[in-house]
């Protein structure tokens, strides 16, 4: 990271004050007193210093007397002080009144000091030099955390985007070893999505799904099939039914893809929110509702949902995608599959929310389909069911 720009220090000579009193002979006093290091300005009314306090560049102290007609310096502070455009100018007050109720009631609106009249020159410029300086240094302060807080934001979109283009990166290495998937992890990455975001209105998930969470769970389902790196092209690329001893190999990608999001997880030396959701994914996105899936079997909702949702998503853009061992499948069919699946296969929210949005997940298969030969089906004509394995995508 580029170290810190240090902001040039403010000009006392370039300070601005702003004197008000109604007496003319007062206002001459303290800007001679004041005119040979700061800019002055003065106002006869409080009407006319809030005028003023408004104007570019906006004083940087006001020395403002309290007993006024019309509108005392009480009210003046008032005003200022609730307006955001000069809430933040200090204001002295300038008073013959030696009260201690008048005084609490000043600090209590927001003045900074009280200056006592008639007032002793050194002391006057004493305060007014020491106020001056604190202003400044506060500004100067405010422009130096400004600028942090931009340039970490910079950092940090920085950041974010080689960390997407990292995920995309890895993902498209896994998706070469299986190349007719083409722009399936973008499909998946927004079926997951829309899922997330319809399940999130529903009180059993409000305090899960947050909107971060919707963001972390999208950046995380491209990794879902990062396991595969492992399978050997004999078995990936097999275009025929695979035997129970290719398919045991297949399955295990699963864990595969887990094992390298954990290890990437001890590797960073701390938790890392996205590949922890990817680490589940990877995992899980195999499991079924009714506990028949792997690699472990878990029923129900001790799959996390991260893996749920990409599930439902992994098997509805299988089915209606150009594999190796099936022809695209047509969508009106694909989603009769996920309806038959509900509370079987699949979450019974995640399918009731896919078909109850079904022409959104269609939307979406349009946006990013492949070549032409190999793009979704979403047509309604059938095939022959003998062109599939039991209906249901390999993994």
């Amino acid at each position: 990271m580029t170290k810190p720009a240090i902001l040039p220090a403010p000009s006392p000579a370039n300070a601005v004050v702003l004197v008000v009193d109604d007496v003319p002979e007062n206002l001459r006093i303290v800007g001679e007193l004041l005119a040979s290091q700061y800019h002055i300005r003065t106002a006869n009314s409080g009407p006319r210093a809030l005028e003023l306090a408004a104007l570019s560049p906006q004083p940087d102290l006001i020395l403002l007397d309290v007993m006024m007609p019309n509108m005392n310096g009480h009210q003046v502070l008032e005003s200022l002080r609730t307006n955001p455009a000069t809430c933040h100018i200090p204001v002295i007050f300038l008073t013959a009144m030696h009260d201690k109720e008048s005084e609490q009631l000043g600090f209590q609106n927001g003045a900074v000091d009280y200056i006592a009249k008639p007032f002793t020159p050194a002391i006057m410029l004493a305060r007014v030099q020491t106020h001056i300086a604190l202003k400044q240094t506060r500004d100067q302060l405010n422009r130096q955390n400004a600028w942090l807080e931009a340039e970490v934001a910079r950092r940090t979109e920085e950041v974010m985007i080689i960390q997407d283009v990292g995920i995309e990166a890895l993902a498209d290495l896994a998706e070469t070893r299986d190349p007719e998937t083409g722009n399936h992890i973008r499909r998946t990455r927004e079926y997951v999505r829309l899922l997330a975001q319809l399940l999130q209105p529903l009180p059993k998930y409000r305090a899960q799904i947050s909107d971060h969470y919707i963001t972390m769970v999208a950046k995380s389902a491209p990794l879902h099939d990062i396991g595969k790196v492992g399978i050997p092209d004999s078995i990936l690329l097999k275009p025929g039914k695979l035997s129970p001893d290719e398919w045991k190999v297949m399955q295990t990608h699963a864990k595969l893809g887990a094992e390298a999001m954990e290890k990437a997880i001890r590797v960073s030396g701390r938790p890392v929110e996205f590949l922890q959701l990817a680490c589940e994914i990877a995992h899980w996105h195999h499991e079924k509702w009714d506990g028949s899936g792997y690699p472990d079997g878990l029923v129900g909702e001790a799959i996390p949902l991260s893996a749920r949702l990409m599930a439902l998503a992994d098997v509805f853009d299988a089915l209606i995608s150009v594999r190796v061992y099936k022809p695209p499948m047509p969508a009106e069919r694909a989603r009769r599959i996920i309806a038959t699946g509900r509370g079987k296969h699949f979450d019974p929210d995640a399918a009731d929310a896919f078909l109850d949005n079904y022409a959104d997940f269609l939307s979406i298969a349009a946006r990013y389909q492949d070549s032409f030969d190999d793009a979704p089906n979403l047509g309604e004509h059938d095939i022959p069911p003998e062109l599939y394995y039991a209906n249901l995508p390999r993994p």
